[in-house]
């Protein structure tokens, strides 16, 4: 474990996290919001669909299954799960417009040529038909305990709550006092006094808070169900991150390359061709005028100098030696040396990372803290690394002026992809204001 300090100050992150409230406290507000009554609106629509649904794939696959027997069952099949398929679509949408909930769709049949035989066996043999099938099976005993939960719930709620209001209409037009409770031979008992009136509105506006809770309670098995059955599978979206993080990677190593062909040409390149250049009018001179030759000779010593510190920064900015040779320790100790605002550096490893995630970490601090020399008009930085069980954990702090966005297009985005590329997660906490707080995950991979 090593800490220590180096002394030694703009990147204005962008805009803070915004906070919304109300003076009303959530719990009143939620029976009336348009989250609750689009939840409640979701639940009475899964009934009708979810019975047309189970009648849908039941008969559909009932009707393949007995027609195996000829050749008929194989298409009827495959469109019984291709159809299921489409009506999958269709509860995204709806999940989506009344849920929010935002579910991509699952891989698309891989059909190879062969036409209508391929499409079929491409159908039968597809996971996300299947699961579609069977969300349609499982929905209907779920909407119906869920549709009469939540109608129970929200229409006791109102009508008890709005008691004291239509409570008149029952001794006008009904014929009795009110609400029976109970009633036989000899007794009845009505809610029919002031007090007894208020104590069941009392008793609604209990029901009508707590219905848009028990309604969201619901639709989270619905959420649950859409997203396990309808979506794509953990395996195709885990190929999907691989292929994007593939691209990322791939996409990293050519802006690097592009990089470093850039500053060889501007930078040592640049220097070695008026290097060439100067010893070649020194050689002339040599003869003729010896003095002007050597003062030559001495500007391109100089030059040389010169270019030599401009690769050994190249280098170092490819893979620095001491990172091979002693680790992130001694490497980070290097980096906030040099950093314009003083770096307290806490480093608590008793051992090393995989090489790739070594460097990975060392760039990301790196970058971190050339943000906060250009843009946090910090005073001091902090930097930590430790390891948490299998993962590497880096934390960068400032307390410079805050507001740093992580949004597409900012340097801090295209960190956050390079990070993700390895499955990193890079967390941004920046209130205008400060401080600015940067907490980096990293796989060990050791």
């Amino acid at each position: 474990m090593t800490t220590t300090e180096y002394g030694h100050e703009h990147h204005q992150y962008g805009a803070g996290y915004g906070r919304r409230g109300g003076r009303v406290p959530v719990g009143l507000r939620a029976p009336f919001a348009g989250r609750a009554w689009r939840e409640f609106l979701y639940v009475l629509l899964s009934l009708p669909i979810s019975i047309a649904l189970f009648t849908y794939a039941v008969t559909m696959f009932a009707l393949g299954v007995g027609l195996l027997v000829t050749f008929l069952g194989i298409p009827v099949l495959a469109g019984a799960l291709a159809g299921s398929r489409g009506l999958g679509a269709l509860e995204r949408v709806r999940a989506r417009g009344l849920l929010g909930l935002d579910v991509a769709a699952p891989e698309p049949l891989r059909v190879r040529k062969g036409g209508a035989m391929a499409w079929m066996w491409a159908a039968l043999k597809d996971g996300a038909s299947w699961r579609a099938l069977l969300y349609s099976v499982l929905h209907l005993p779920w909407a119906v305990f869920s549709f009469g939960v939540a109608v129970t719930v929200w229409v006791t709620g109102w009508s008890l709550l709005s008691y004291p209001l239509w409570f008149w209409v029952l001794p006008v037009y009904g014929g009795q006092d009110g609400i029976q409770l109970y009633g036989d031979a000899t007794h009845q008992m009505y809610l029919d006094n002031p007090f007894e009136i208020a104590v069941t509105a009392a008793v609604g506006l209990l029901f009508v808070l707590a219905a848009p809770w028990i309604t969201r309670a619901l639709t989270t098995v619905d959420r649950l169900m859409v997203h396990g059955l309808l979506g794509p599978s953990r395996l195709a979206t885990r190929v999907v991150e691989l292929e994007s993080d593939r691209g990322v990677v791939v996409d990293t190593a050519a802006a690097d390359l592009r990089r470093i062909e850039r500053d060889l040409h501007d930078g040592a390149q640049a220097r070695l061709v008026n290097l060439a250049m100067d010893l070649g009018l020194a050689k002339e001179k040599l003869a003729e005028d010896p003095q002007a030759a050597a003062r030559m000779v001495d500007e391109a010593h100089g030059e040389v100098k010169t270019a030599l510190q401009e690769l050994r920064d190249l280098a170092r900015g490819i893979h620095p030696a001491v990172l091979t040779d002693r680790g992130l320790d001694a490497a980070l100790s290097s980096v906030a040396s040099r950093c314009a605002v003083p770096v307290r550096l806490d480093v608590d490893l008793s051992e090393r990372p995989a090489p790739a995630i070594e460097g990975i970490a060392y760039f990301t601090v790196s970058e971190l803290l050339q943000n906060i020399t250009k843009h946090s008009r910090a005073r001091s930085a902090w930097v930590d690394v430790w390891r948490v069980e299998n993962r590497l954990m880096l934390q960068v702090t400032d307390d410079g002026v805050g507001g740093a966005d992580s949004g597409a297009g900012s340097g801090l985005a295209g960190l956050a992809g390079r990070l993700d590329a390895v499955d990193g997660i890079l967390v941004v906490d920046s209130p205008e204001g400060g401080p600015t707080r940067v907490t980096a995950e990293l796989p060990w991979r050791g």
